[in-house]
């Protein structure tokens, strides 16, 4: 039996497709104006790799910002869930999870059943999520997949006055006019979304294993300086977009196993 599990993102959409319990197809597509086009879009692309056709599929769950408009999906779940039970499916020993998104951050607890037990959004202030992270490559003028490793050079790292998006954007730019160097700057900026992780963790219980998840969790920089200041080597999927897809995947397959009994 086949399941799918589409995660549709504020910068990126994903799906993923199980057959039974083993993951057989994966793919990130970018989000457009519209959910419910990207989502037949990314769907298209995972069926003409797989040769399956919608009819196929016994459950389909969405998940993400858009999850609600999915024309094909059985059921919806909150992007907590789906990457609470995406990171454990993935690390079975996961206890705590950290999601950074391209709008939110989030930082979960699950059990050893993969339940969710607690959660904790920093969906009120900008500096902890991809958009802040898009904005300031822009303003240094440097290709956002580039800013992890380039931070690794940086040899004087520079702390903001703040954590705020708006004042550290300026911060940043006054840095530039100074000829501070920008992988000084960056690393600056990786601190700065370390901390808003700290500060979430320092709300729920942070246990090991430690999972990251979202697209941020490529970026080097940001994994280094979250290890620096947790003192703890957080588990990184291969590509640690998708897990909240997988997680989707999951339950589509966790709720078809419990309506057949």
């Amino acid at each position: 039996m086949y399941f799918a599990g589409i995660d549709l993102g504020s910068r990126k959409s994903k799906i993923v497709i199980f057959e039974d319990d083993k993951l057989i197809e994966e793919y990130v597509g970018e989000t457009g104006l519209g959910a419910a086009r990207t989502a037949e879009m990314i769907m298209d692309h995972a069926l003409s790799d797989t040769g399956l056709k919608l009819k196929d599929f016994t459950s389909i769950v969405a998940t993400g910002y858009g999850r609600v408009v999915v024309p094909f999906a059985h059921y919806n779940i909150s992007d907590i869930l789906a990457h609470a039970k995406g990171a454990h499916w993935v690390f079975p020993k996961a206890r705590t999870v950290l999601d950074l998104g391209g709008q939110d951050c989030k930082a979960i607890n699950v059990d050893d059943k993969g339940r969710l037990t607690g959660f904790v959004m920093n969906d009120k202030c900008a500096s902890g999520n991809g958009r802040f992270l898009e904005t300031m490559a822009d303003l240094l003028e440097i290709p956002i997949e580039e800013t992890g490793s380039l931070s690794l050079s940086a040899n004087k790292p520079i702390t903001f006055s703040t954590i705020c998006a708006v004042f550290a954007k300026s911060e940043a730019l006054a840095m530039l006019r100074k000829g501070v160097p920008k992988e000084n700057i960056l690393l600056g900026i990786h601190q700065i979304i370390a901390i808003q992780c700290e500060k979430m963790l320092e709300m729920i219980s942070l246990e090991e294993d430690l999972v990251m998840s979202g697209g941020i969790s490529k970026n080097i920089g940001v994994v280094k300086m979250v290890e620096k200041r947790l003192g703890i080597n957080p588990k990184i999927h291969s590509d640690p977009q998708i897990i909240g897809a997988i997680g989707a995947a999951v339950v589509a397959r966790e709720k078809y196993l419990r309506n057949k009994k």
